[in-house]
C-alpha cells in the first residue's frame, strides 16, 4: 500500500454557479509520485481527512494561475488569486485562494511537480528551493544566457512545516509526528459540538482580532491583507509594507490578560467564538503551571560551514531541554542567497546540529525556517510531540524597500500544551552609528510579522504568552578607542563596559525593546574575533569589541537558569551565545474545565433566550484632511455594547464587494466581541500605498467609502468615510510627468486627469520652447542627480535601507518644490529613487515589450533594437539610469556594488511582467530579465 505525505497545503474556495465553496487544497507525495486533493470541508485538516476529488499529476494536469498585478521583489499578499485546475477525467474548476506567501510555494511546488510527471522521473520536491543556483558570470559581447534555476525573490521560502512529513526528523524512527498531532487534534474535535453540552477542548491562549472580515452567520471569502505600514518611528507613521499595528508596539497586551475581542474562527458558529471567549476569560480556574526548560542559541556564523562539534554549544546543560530554538545570522554570504534564496549551508549546519543535541533525550525538528542568511530551527523532545499544536513560521526583510533579506527576522510559534509561545530571530542593521536604524528594524519585524493559520485570526508577535527574541541585534559600544575597551576587559570591569552598550541605553530611553528582560551579562563580547581564533579583530578596520549577539524574553513565568558565550568555538568572527529558561507551562486540569464549561453554556442559554444584543456607536462619520502618498493617518471612535448579553460584531462587505472597505482604508480592529457595557476603540487608517496610488492620482479613485458594521443577531450600522487626497509624482506615469514643468502638487487636479486621460503630446505651458517635454522626468533627474555628485563612493549603496521620516521628506520634496538639493541621506535618496520605479503604473520597459525582453535577453543586438523601439520617454529614462548605474561600477571598490547585485535589483524594477503573466513568471524569466540590464551594464547601449 502506498503511502503519501502532506507536501504542502493552502486553503481556498471554489467559484460555481456564483457561488464560494470553502476547499482545502493538499499536494500529496509518495515516493516522487504526486497527486492533488480537494477537500470540502477545510476543517478535516485535523481529522481523517477524505478528499472530494483527488486528481493524478500527471500529463493530463492542467493548472493556469489568473494572477494580478507582480510586485517588484517579493509577491504581494493583497490579493487573491484565481486557478483553473483540471486533471484526468476532472472536469475544469476555478478556485480562488490568498494570494500570500504559502500560495505562492504551493502553486510553485504543484508546476514542479507536474514538470517531473512530465518528464517520468520520479523524485522528492526538495524543501527548500527546487534547484540550486549556479553563479553566472557575464560575458559582455555574447550576453549569454544564465543556467540559474533560482526561487523567485519573495522571501516565502519557509522550509519543512510541521504539517509534511519532511520536516519531521525522528532520529528514533518512531511514528509519524505529524500524524500523531493529527490524531490529538481529530480527539479535540469531536468534543467540539456545543448541543451536546459535552465541553470542547481545552482553548488554545486568547487569539487577537482577525486581520479579515467575516459575517458572522455567513461563510464569506476572508479579506486579504494589504500592504500596511508599521508603527510609528519618532512621531512619523511611515512604511509601506502589510502589516501594522494601531499604536506603538504594546508588549503588555498579554494574550493570558488581555479581552479577547476576536471571533475564535470561521470554522465555529458565533455561539462557539462566544463559548470560546468566555472560556479564556475563566482560563485561571482550570489550568495548572508546570515548568518545562528551553534551550536557546544564537550563532553569526560568518558564512562558515560548520569545521567543529557543536557539542560544547549544546551539550552545556546536564539535564537534556524540552526544547531547542537555534538561530543563525550570515548562514550564507552568497549571491545566490542573497537574490534566489538557495543555499547549500542549510543543509551542512542542521546535520550539524542534529549531530550534537544532548545524547539524553531523543528529538524531532519541529520547524525550520530561512531568510537568505537567517535561520531558526526548532526541535522538541519527542515526549512531548502530541502536546505541540499550531505550529507556524514567518520571515520578515527590513533590508532595502523592505523586501531584501540580508536583514530582518525569521520566527516559529507553536502552542505547548496551554501556553503559546513566539522564538524569533533577527538580524539588525550594521555599522556603530546605525543605532536608529537597528531601532526601526526591530519595530517593523514587530510590526510586520504576522502568523497564518487554517482557521484562525492572524497572530502578531504580540500575542504570545512567552516571547523569546535572539539573534545579531548589531548594538554596539559608543566608545570609539579599541584599545581602552580591550584594556577595560582585560581587567574585568564588564558591568562598567555595559553603561556604554546602545541596546541598553535604547531600552532605557524605550526606543527599543521596552518590555523585554534580558539576563546580566557577565560574558565577554561576543565580537569582533580574528577567524579561528579567541584574539580580538587585528584587520585596518580593528572593530571595538561589543556584544552583538544577544536573547531577551518577556512573558510570565519565566525564569534564567544560565546566560553565557562558547569561547570554545572559534569558526567565525563571533562567538555563539545560550541561555536556559524554566518556564511555566498551563497545563488544563480536565475536570475543573468541564465544570466551568458547564457554568458558562447554562449562563449562554439563559442570556440568548432573554435578550437582543445592541451597540452605540460614538461616531459614524469621517473626514480625513490632505491625505498623502506612504503617509498614514489614523481616526478612532468607540462602540460599546448596550445591550444585556455579549454581542459578535464585524465590518462585512457590501453587495457585490468582496472586501469590506478600500484598498487605502482599514478598521483595526475589524471584528471582535463585547461584554454588556464593555467598550472597544476602533481605529480607521487611512494609507496610500504604491497599490492604490495610480487611481488616486489619475482621480478614477477619491478618498470616498462607505463601511458597513454587522451585528451579529442585530442590525447593521453604516459609516462614511472620506477626505481629500494630494497627488503624488510617485504612482504618476512617465509621460505625464515628462509634461509637467511644475511640481505635480502646483497642477489643477482636473488637468492632471487630462493629462493622464490624454494620449495627445499635451502641454501645460503654450509659450514658446517650453511647449516641448522634458527628455526625462524632473524627479528622476533630482534624485539621480544627487546619487551621481555625493554618493557614488557611498559604502553599500542600493543595499542599506534608508530612514523612513527621510523618505516622506523627499516625497514632500518631489511633490511640492524642485529643490536644489535633495533631503536626507545618501540611502533615503537612493531608496526613493527605488520606490518611484516600483510605484510606476507601467514599468520602464513597457508591459508589451515584456515577452521580447526575455526573448532576446542573450542578443545584444536584438536587445539594443528593443531599447529604440520604446516610447520615447521610456527610453530615455532606460538610458539614463543605466548610464548612472555603469558609473557606479567604476567606484564598486568604495560602494561595494557589483554587476550581478545592480542587474538583478534593477530587473526587477524596470522589466516587470504584465499582470496576466505575473503569477507564470518563473525563475528562468527572472534570470532572463537580470541578463537583459547585464548586458548593457558591461557592455553599453551605443545609440
Amino acid at each position: 500500500m502506498q503511502r503519501y505525505w502532506y507536501h504542502r497545503t493552502v486553503k481556498g474556495h471554489e467559484l460555481r454557479g456564483g457561488q464560494k465553496e470553502p476547499r482545502l487544497l493538499s499536494l500529496l507525495d509518495c515516493s516522487g509520485h504526486f497527486k492533488l486533493n480537494i477537500l470540502a470541508n477545510p476543517e478535516a485538516i485535523v481529522l481523517n481527512p477524505v478528499p472530494q476529488l483527488s486528481i493524478p499529476i500527471n500529463n493530463h494536469f492542467h493548472l493556469v494561475r489568473e494572477a494580478e498585478e507582480a510586485l517588484l521583489i517579493d509577491i504581494s499578499n493583497n490579493t487573491t488569486v484565481r486557478i483553473r485546475l483540471r486533471g484526468e477525467q476532472t472536469p475544469e474548476l476555478l478556485l480562488e485562494l490568498q494570494d500570500d506567501v504559502h500560495t505562492q510555494s504551493f502553486l510553485q511546488h504543484a508546476m514542479k511537480a507536474k514538470q517531473q510527471a512530465e518528464s517520468s522521473q520520479p523524485r522528492k520536491i526538495e524543501p527548500v528551493v527546487p534547484v540550486p543556483v549556479k553563479v553566472y558570470v557575464p560575458i559582455p559581447p555574447q550576453r549569454g544566457t544564465s543556467k540559474s534555476t533560482s526561487n523567485n525573490l519573495s522571501y516565502s521560502n519557509v522550509a519543512k512545516p510541521l504539517n509534511t512529513d519532511s520536516a519531521l526528523l525522528d532520529f528514533a524512527l518512531e511514528e509519524n509526528f505529524n500524524h500523531c498531532l493529527k490524531v490529538e487534534e481529530k480527539k479535540n474535535h469531536q468534543n467540539r459540538t456545543v448541543a451536546q453540552r459535552e465541553p470542547p477542548p481545552p482553548p488554545v491562549p486568547p487569539l487577537p482580532p482577525r486581520k479579515a472580515p467575516n459575517t458572522p452567520s455567513t461563510n464569506l471569502t476572508a479579506a486579504p491583507a494589504k500592504e500596511r505600514p508599521p508603527p510609528t518611528q519618532n512621531t512619523t507613521p511611515v512604511r509601506n509594507e502589510y502589516q501594522s499595528v494601531d499604536r506603538p508596539v504594546a508588549w503588555t497586551d498579554s494574550p493570558s490578560n488581555h479581552t479577547m475581542r476576536a471571533m475564535m474562527s470561521s470554522q465555529g458558529s458565533s455561539r462557539e467564538g462566544l463559548l470560546k471567549y468566555h472560556l479564556n476569560k475563566k482560563e485561571k480556574e482550570y489550568v495548572d503551571i508546570k515548568n518545562f526548560k528551553l534551550f536557546m542559541g544564537t550563532w553569526n556564523v560568518n558564512g562558515q560551514p560548520p569545521d567543529s562539534s557543536l557539542e560544547p554549544w549544546l551539550c552545556c546543560v546536564q539535564d537534556p531541554p524540552d526544547v531547542y530554538a537555534l538561530g543563525f545570522q550570515e548562514l550564507d554570504l552568497s549571491t545566490e542567497a542573497f537574490f534566489y534564496m538557495d543555499s547549500s549551508k542549510e543543509q551542512l549546519w542542521v546535520d550539524a546540529i542534529e549531530r550534537n543535541l544532548h545524547p539524553k533525550a531523543k528529538y524531532i525538528q519541529m520547524r525550520i525556517i530561512r531568510l537568505v542568511g537567517m535561520m531558526l530551527v526548532v526541535y522538541v523532545n519527542k515526549q512531548h510531540k502530541n502536546h505541540i499544536r499550531e505550529v507556524a513560521a514567518e520571515s520578515v526583510g527590513t533590508g532595502l524597500m523592505n523586501k531584501m533579506g540580508n536583514k530582518g527576522g525569521v520566527a516559529v510559534r507553536f502552542v505547548f500544551h496551554n501556553t503559546s509561545f513566539c522564538f524569533v530571530n533577527s538580524h539588525l542593521a550594521a555599522h556603530v552609528e546605525d543605532f536608529e536604524r537597528r531601532n526601526q528594524d526591530y519595530k517593523d519585524i514587530c510590526a510586520r510579522m504576522s502568523f497564518h493559520l487554517l482557521d484562525h485570526p492572524r497572530l502578531s508577535i504580540v500575542k504570545h504568552d512567552v516571547v523569546i527574541w535572539l539573534g545579531d541585534l548589531n548594538y554596539r559600544l559608543c566608545l570609539p578607542d579599541a584599545g581602552e575597551v580591550k584594556r577595560l576587559i582585560a581587567v574585568n570591569e564588564l558591568r562598567r563596559l555595559q553603561e556604554y552598550d546602545q541596546l541598553n541605553i535604547q531600552r532605557k530611553n524605550k526606543r527599543t525593546f521596552t518590555d523585554f528582560i534580558e539576563g546580566e551579562i557577565n560574558f565577554l563580547p561576543t565580537y569582533k574575533y580574528d577567524a579561528k581564533s579567541d584574539r580580538w579583530d587585528s584587520s585596518g578596520k580593528c572593530r571595538v569589541p561589543a556584544w552583538c549577539d544577544r536573547i531577551l524574553w518577556r512573558g510570565s513565568n519565566i525564569k534564567q537558569l544560565h546566560y553565557r558565550s562558547h569561547m570554545e568555538l572559534k569558526t567565525s568572527d563571533h562567538k555563539p551565545v545560550s541561555s536556559l529558561f524554566s518556564i511555566g507551562v498551563k497545563m488544563v486540569n480536565e475536570q475543573r474545565y468541564k465544570r466551568v464549561f458547564e457554568e458558562i453554556v447554562r449562563d449562554m442559554d439563559r442570556l440568548e433566550n432573554d435578550f437582543l444584543p445592541s451597540l452605540s456607536l460614538s461616531r459614524r462619520e469621517f473626514t480625513f484632511e490632505n491625505i498623502k502618498f506612504r503617509q498614514l493617518q489614523r481616526q478612532s471612535f468607540l462602540i460599546t455594547n448596550d445591550g444585556q448579553v455579549p454581542c459578535t460584531f464585524a465590518f462585512i462587505p457590501k453587495l457585490n464587494d468582496s472586501q469590506y472597505c478600500k484598498p487605502w482604508l482599514r478598521a483595526e480592529p475589524c471584528d471582535g466581541i463585547l461584554d454588556p457595557d464593555e467598550s472597544i476603540e476602533i481605529v480607521f487608517e487611512v494609507y496610500v500605498s504604491k497599490d492604490s496610488v495610480t487611481l488616486l492620482n489619475s482621480g478614477e479613485d477619491k478618498i470616498e467609502d462607505i463601511l458597513v458594521l454587522h451585528l451579529d443577531r442585530g442590525k447593521d450600522y453604516f459609516i462614511t468615510v472620506s477626505g481629500n487626497y494630494l497627488a503624488s509624482c510617485f504612482g504618476t506615469s512617465l509621460e505625464t510627468l515628462c509634461r509637467m514643468k511644475k511640481p505635480i502638487r502646483e497642477i489643477p487636479v482636473t488637468k492632471l486627469i487630462d493629462l493622464e486621460k490624454s494620449n495627445m503630446n499635451f502641454l501645460l505651458d503654450n509659450t514658446g520652447t517650453e511647449d516641448k517635454p522634458l527628455k526625462i522626468p524632473k524627479e528622476i533627474w533630482l534624485l539621480v542627480n544627487h546619487l551621481y555628485t555625493k554618493a557614488c563612493q557611498q559604502e553599500d549603496l542600493f543595499q542599506t535601507p534608508g530612514l523612513q521620516d527621510e523618505l516622506q521628506s523627499i516625497i514632500d520634496c518631489l511633490d511640492t518644490s524642485i529643490p536644489d538639493s535633495i533631503p536626507g541621506c545618501n540611502h533615503s535618496v537612493a531608496e526613493a529613487l527605488l520606490i518611484f520605479l516600483e510605484a510606476l503604473p507601467e514599468p520602464v520597459l513597457c508591459y508589451e515589450l515584456y515577452q521580447r525582453c526575455l526573448d532576446c535577453s542573450n542578443d545584444s543586438r536584438l536587445c539594443k533594437q528593443l531599447i529604440s523601439q520604446l516610447p520615447r520617454a521610456h527610453r530615455n529614462v532606460f538610458r539614463y539610469l543605466l548610464a548612472f548605474l555603469r558609473e557606479l561600477l567604476k567606484h564598486s571598490i568604495d560602494n561595494n556594488l557589483n554587476v550581478n547585485l545592480l542587474a538583478s535589483l534593477f530587473a526587477s524594477l524596470l522589466i516587470r511582467p504584465p499582470p496576466n503573466l505575473a503569477g507564470k513568471q518563473t525563475p528562468s524569466d527572472r534570470v532572463k530579465s537580470s541578463d537583459f540590464i547585464l548586458g548593457f551594464l558591461m557592455g553599453g547601449d551605443e545609440e
